[in-house]
């Protein structure tokens, strides 16, 4: 008998437990379908200049050159808030060019960057870059 109960017990038991779940769920539908029910506010993501830079290095270290030449181009024409990251936008389009041989447009990237930061310099490893590194020395007097 009392295994019985038992049994009727865990039974009972997901059942009450799934009219929970079934009223929330009609809560939910039903909210879903009142055209006065209060809406959440969806965020519109506005594109910034320093979304496009973010985007357009992880294009550049995936490999696809021409989308991130169009987001780095594109985080310069929206505005970037510092000159290191303008300075930084125009070091990877630098490297963009001189990657696929457009050495002129690579040496112009990287006049511009010095001219937007003066301090801008290249990290040990990236100025040892056998594409890049000697047009920005040649740009940059040395350094």
């Amino acid at each position: 008998m009392r295994l019985h109960l038992l049994f009727i017990l865990l039974l009972i038991v997901p059942l009450l437990t799934g009219c929970e779940a079934i009223k929330k769920g009609y809560k939910d539908v039903t909210a879903a379908l009142d055209p006065d029910a209060p809406r959440p506010k969806s965020e519109i993501v506005v594109p910034t200049g320093e979304n496009h830079l973010a985007a357009g290095v992880s294009q550049y270290e995936e490999g696809n050159y021409a989308q991130a030449q169009r987001l780095l181009q594109s985080s310069l024409a929206e505005g970037l808030p510092s000159r290191a990251t303008r300075a930084r936008a125009h070091k990877y389009l630098a490297f963009i060019y001189c990657v696929t041989d457009r050495t002129a447009q690579c040496r112009e990237e990287f006049n511009n960057a010095l001219a937007v930061d003066p301090k801008f310099t290249l990290t040990a490893a990236e100025s040892g870059h056998p594409g890049w590194g000697p047009v920005f020395r040649n740009v940059s007097g040395g350094r």
